[in-house]
């Protein structure tokens, strides 16, 4: 968005689908980047409640700020695994040592938990990947069930209306199925469905687990 290039500053939750091999395993991960900001909490508990784990990202030139706090108790009451993570490094003024002193203060964590990364040169970016799939569960749920989604989030495209992004927690939704939402007791068919990638990646099927998105 426009609006987060010039303030630097997430406003909306995006997720991404990547796949990754670690140790001679594949592995699909599905991420979601949410806002840290306080103004956008909303966005980052509707998140939370899709996920396994979260990654606790703390500026190392600033430390720990009060937003980082009431999302890491979002976080906690969500029952997530949560992985600290130390970013800016490389910057001159990265106080990692006292940043390191006040993550185990707020959250408990052993010293060598605590993973250091830049996310400018991609200094420790291997670590965070291979610490989630190492220290975050894997979803459960039953793929033979019926459709159960979660909805985290929604934009709207002026081409293609509304699209809509959830977490799968049971069953699987196909091209062309009926769904109902919930809250408004209305169906609709799913014109497409697909995973987030780069771009909008549309497939036949999107499965337990994963996340997605439908345009009906």
């Amino acid at each position: 968005m426009d609006l987060e290039r010039e303030r630097g500053i997430t406003i909306k939750s995006h997720a991404i689908q990547i796949n990754y091999p670690h140790k001679g395993q594949h592995y699909v991960l599905n991420l979601i980047d949410t806002p840290g900001h306080v103004d956008f909490s909303y966005e980052v508990s509707r998140a939370l409640a899709a996920c396994e784990g979260a990654l606790l990202l703390v500026d190392a030139t600033q430390g720990i700020q009060a937003q980082t706090i009431s999302n890491l108790y979002l976080a906690i009451e969500n029952d997530l695994e949560i992985i600290p993570v130390i970013n800016k490094i490389d910057m001159d003024g990265a106080m990692v040592e006292e940043v390191k002193d006040q993550i185990i203060e707020l959250i408990g964590c052993k010293p060598e938990e605590i993973l250091l990364a830049s996310a400018r040169t991609g200094l420790g970016v291997q670590e965070i990947l291979d610490a989630i799939i190492e220290r975050i569960p894997s979803p459960k749920g039953n793929p033979d069930a019926p459709l159960q989604a979660l909805i985290f989030d929604s934009v709207f495209n002026s081409f293609r209306g509304i699209i809509v992004y959830y977490r799968i927690l049971n069953g699987s939704i196909k091209k062309g199925d009926i769904v109902k939402f919930v809250s408004t007791d209305i169906e609709y068919e799913a014109d497409e469905v697909g995973v987030l990638k780069l771009t909008l990646d549309p497939r036949q099927e999107v499965k337990t687990g994963d996340v997605g998105y439908i345009i009906t």
